[in-house]
């Protein structure tokens, strides 16, 4: 089962960057944490990658709901998308939130994960018809 969503995009880092924290915001999601992987890894180890970010994304209502249901999901939360680079292009990966239903086994879930879902793809979509 795929756990993610992915869109190949042009355009440089920062712009792409810039432009997912948008399409995020424009759905409803604010980015909690940041992990700038690259950054970390040539820190910590002297590893050499490319670009590679980590932006946690919440929609708080959507967050609550999910914890209203069960408190664990905090596990799953924030969604995660990645930016990163892939040859000359960028990709742009935001986890699959039906995975929440699918490791929590609660038919509960569905609801918010079908919303949650529905948000991150129009922000990919947004993404996609601007690159086009």
């Amino acid at each position: 089962m795929p756990y993610d969503r992915t869109v190949k995009l042009k355009g440089t880092f920062e712009e792409v960057v810039q432009a997912v924290r948008q399409a995020l915001a424009d759905q409803g999601f604010g980015v909690l944490t940041e992990i700038d992987v690259q950054a970390t890894l040539k820190t910590k180890l002297d590893h050499d990658m490319e670009p590679y970010l980590i932006l946690g994304a919440c929609n708080p209502p959507l967050a609550h709901r999910a914890l209203e249901v069960d408190r664990s999901v905090g596990l799953l939360l924030p969604c995660n998308v990645v930016v990163r680079a892939d040859g000359d292009h960028m990709l742009v990966q935001a986890i699959d939130p039906g995975t929440m239903v699918t490791l929590t086994g609660l038919d509960a879930m569905a609801d918010v994960a079908e919303e949650a879902t529905r948000r991150l793809d129009a922000a990919l979509t947004s993404l996609r018809e601007a690159d086009a």
